[in-house]
């Protein structure tokens, strides 16, 4: 089994910064994606940012304010969000997905990843 933990969510002012941390424990894949999604109240999951290898990938929405990277060594990925707006609030959440390679393929959609972490957090304040 695969643990996924993030964290690095609060309460931030409108045109703040945080960065997200997304740390996996347990098994582990010779290949995988992991994704950051998010969901506010009263809203569906959707689709943040993904990283394959070194492929990202983003949501229209976050595209040059959020940045998605990884660190293989420390097993953590993160999810650097700059330019924050009151609409990026709500619980963020990391997923993590078993592949057999690594390709330029953005796994954009919650029901193609398997582990999904506790979530986290982020309030922007405008």
């Amino acid at each position: 089994q695969v643990q996924l933990v993030e964290s690095g969510g609060g309460l931030v002012q409108a045109g703040g910064s945080l960065r997200l941390s997304c740390s996996a424990s347990g098994r582990t894949f010779s290949a995988y994606a992991v994704g950051w999604f998010r969901q506010a109240p009263g809203k569906e999951r959707e689709f943040v940012a993904t990283i394959n290898g070194v492929n990202a990938a983003y949501a229209d929405s976050v595209k040059g304010r959020f940045t998605i990277s990884g660190d293989s060594a420390k097993n953590t990925v993160y999810l650097q969000m700059n330019s924050l707006k009151p609409e990026d609030t709500a619980v963020y959440y990391c997923a993590m997905k078993d592949i057999r390679y690594y390709s330029n393929e953005a796994y954009s959609r919650p029901n193609e990843y398997g582990y999904w972490g506790q979530g986290t957090q982020v309030t922007v304040s405008s």
